[in-house]
């Protein structure tokens, strides 16, 4: 029936109604939903309302009797002319009813960040969007606005998400308020910071993150999620080396500092003289070797075998990308020991290159001659690393 089709997935059913719902076609609408369910036998039940234009008394009727068939009825993307017709009869405060989502385009809109997870669009003067690679990604959203708001709570300086929207083409995202602000990659690049600057201030506050104790419980253990990446390789490496991998990271002592998990220069912005952090999915707990591995990565190890990557990412180039990094490790150790920072930086590479290199198997790198070279190079220098480092700590 062409204002009923469904969707049966392992856990609830999706029904999704369409066009309008009246007297003249109710009747047939109940009958085709009642037949779905019986085929169907599932609960809860969902009712995907995003193309249902108007609903009369005679379908209110028929969602009054499946909502006394099926207690666990949800209705969704619900427009709001027909969430008005809910409301005026008091449906929303009988059945779980939920708005559609605003829609907005980010066609042609700056780049302004990008993470593992999505792509930063601004989309106003005053107003970005965090656009989620994963097209059902309403539980990462959720995910990333609780772990924002854990942060801010904790004095951390970043912008809260303020509303979900549909991205037209697919997926979701949220919205940001950032009035004017802009990322370091965009300072330097424009020439209106120098590296020594927003090395300065992009340390001063990730030592503002590693100083901030969290709650075990309220954010991912980095280093849980590196001893998952380490023994991914058991497969891909000689059997001592993979050994010696697991062993340094399953030394590294628990700890409850904050880590961003995906610091580079595309997610802090500068607002009115403020550093504000964003892409905040990444939030993690754990020692700051892994930050500092992840920060190598974006400057160095993603883009080893290809440095176009690195303007690609960042918008810089790799000599450029360098020096920040070089000037960062020295501004977070408080050295300009080549010995000193040579050791930590090799430290730090060894867990880059290990989520590099699962990172590139995964995504089916054997398959071609850019992911086959990338892997090889992470491979190599684990081989030459591992033997001659006893400990990941500093």
């Amino acid at each position: 029936m062409e204002n009923v089709s469904s969707i049966k997935s392992d856990d609830s059913l999706l029904i999704k109604l369409s066009g309008h719902i009246d007297s003249a076609n109710a009747g047939a609408v109940e009958e085709e939903i009642n037949r779905i369910r019986t085929d169907a036998q599932s609960d809860p039940v969902i009712i995907d309302c995003d193309d249902l234009q108007y609903i009369s008394s005679a379908g209110l009727r028929i969602i009054l009797r499946l909502k006394k068939a099926v207690p666990n009825l949800s209705l969704v993307n619900v427009s709001s002319e027909v969430y008005e017709i809910f409301e005026m009869t008091g449906f929303t405060e009988m059945v779980d009813i939920q708005k559609a989502y605003r829609k907005i385009s980010v066609e042609g809109c700056e780049i302004i960040g990008q993470g593992a997870n999505g792509k930063i669009y601004r989309i106003g003067p005053d107003t970005i969007v965090k656009v989620f690679l994963n097209p059902d990604s309403l539980a990462e959203i959720k995910r990333e606005r609780e772990l924002a708001r854990a942060a801010f709570v904790l004095g951390i300086p970043t912008a809260i998400p303020y509303d979900v929207v549909r991205i037209e083409g697919g997926g979701y995202g949220s919205v940001f308020e950032l009035l004017d602000a802009k990322s370091f990659a965009k300072l330097l690049i424009s020439g209106d910071k120098s590296v020594d600057e927003l090395s300065e201030m992009s340390i001063d506050l990730l030592k503002q993150i590693h100083s901030t104790v969290v709650k075990p419980d309220t954010m991912p253990d980095m280093k849980a999620i590196a001893l998952d990446w380490g023994d991914f390789l058991k497969d891909y490496l000689p059997e001592d080396a993979w050994k010696k991998l697991h062993e340094l990271i399953d030394a590294v002592p628990e700890d409850d500092h904050m880590l961003h998990g995906d610091y580079h220069l595309k997610n802090v912005m500068l607002q009115n003289g403020e550093c504000l952090l964003i892409d905040m999915d990444t939030l993690c707990h754990g020692h700051p070797i892994f930050e500092l591995a992840s920060m190598f990565n974006a400057y160095r190890g993603y883009a080893e075998t290809n440095h176009q990557q690195t303007t690609d990412f960042l918008g810089i180039d790799y000599d450029t990308a360098g020096q920040f990094w070089a000037k960062s490790l020295e501004k977070y150790l408080g050295t300009d020991d080549p010995e000193k920072l040579k050791e930590v930086e090799d430290k730090a590479r060894v867990v880059g290159y290990t989520r590099i290199m699962r990172r590139r198997i995964r995504r089916n790198g054997f398959d071609s001659d850019e992911g086959r070279k990338e892997i090889e190079n992470c491979k190599a220098q684990l081989l030459e690393l591992l033997p001659r480092i006893d400990s990941l700590l500093f």
